[in-house]
């Protein structure tokens, strides 16, 4: 009896375990590496972007080491969820977005829509009006956040291109879109130039 007890109570802490799941993509630039059995990255500066993603079956909290590129960083993972972890020397920033179809026609921007989109960008790089029931993220250099609990939500990164995403049972995913904080400066620049008249 006392071995069926036994039993049965590791096969409940193996089960409880098995539940838990936490997914990290980690942003990296150049040549940097990351090593999922020793909870390391490695960054280093380079040319190019890069994600990896890792993954942790566990209750426990997951403490990654983040070296190279300055003072070394240790983050913590501390419950189930999908996190995006910045490896890089820029701030990434990014928000929930709602995905469509691919438009037929081209919505015209009236000079106010200019501004606003303006004055919203700038509030991002700055950090202001983030939070997580906005939906929207400001990751620093060698820090992590959860974006969601949902482990399927599909993440589009920095310097990629997407403007459309397909349906899953007639239903649109849940999608965050991050960009690097130089990309959004850029975008910026370019609103600037259409609000000026010629």
């Amino acid at each position: 009896m006392k071995s069926i007890i036994v039993s049965f109570t590791a096969l409940l802490l193996f089960a409880s375990c098995s539940s838990h799941h936490k997914k990290i993509i980690v942003y990296i630039k150049g040549n940097s590496t990351v090593d999922e059995s020793a909870k390391t990255i490695t960054a280093v500066d380079g040319s190019g972007s890069d994600e990896k993603t890792i993954s942790y079956k566990t209750a426990d909290k997951v403490l990654l080491k983040v070296t190279g590129l300055g003072d070394d960083a240790t983050v913590s993972i501390d419950g189930d969820g999908l996190y995006i972890l910045n490896a890089k020397t820029d701030t990434i920033i990014g928000s929930y977005q709602k995905y469509s179809d691919p438009r037929l026609t081209q919505t015209m921007k009236t000079q106010e829509d200019l501004k606003h989109d303006i004055d919203s960008l700038e509030q991002l790089t700055e950090g202001k009006n983030i939070s997580a029931a906005n939906r929207n993220f400001y990751i620093l250099p060698k820090t992590t956040v959860k974006i969601s609990d949902n482990l399927d939500a599909f993440v589009v990164g920095p310097f990629h291109r997407m403007t459309s995403i397909e349906k899953v049972d007639g239903k649109l995913p849940e999608v965050y879109r991050f960009y690097s904080i130089q990309e959004v400066r850029e975008t910026i620049e370019k609103l600037t130039a259409l609000t000026k008249s010629k």
